[in-house]
């Protein structure tokens, strides 16, 4: 699943630890989810979404809605 989690958190400034520790997670799993290979729980989505103050989608892109190459 695509996301702009990377995005958002450097236009804030804070590294992946700071992230993790936001949402009370491990650097690792923040790295995952920036990097795809970990889809956050929908619990966890939320939790991203409300500290951006930004839905879920416009944080989140599922794979069968991204544009055909």
């Amino acid at each position: 699943m695509n996301n702009r989690l990377r995005v958002l958190r450097a236009e804030r400034g804070w590294s992946q630890g700071d992230l993790a520790e936001r949402l009370e997670v491990s650097r690792q799993s923040v790295n995952a989810i920036e990097t795809g290979r970990y889809d956050p729980s929908l619990p966890l989505a939320f939790k991203i979404a409300e500290l951006f103050d930004l839905s879920i989608e416009s944080i989140f892109q599922s794979p069968s809605r991204e544009p055909k190459a």
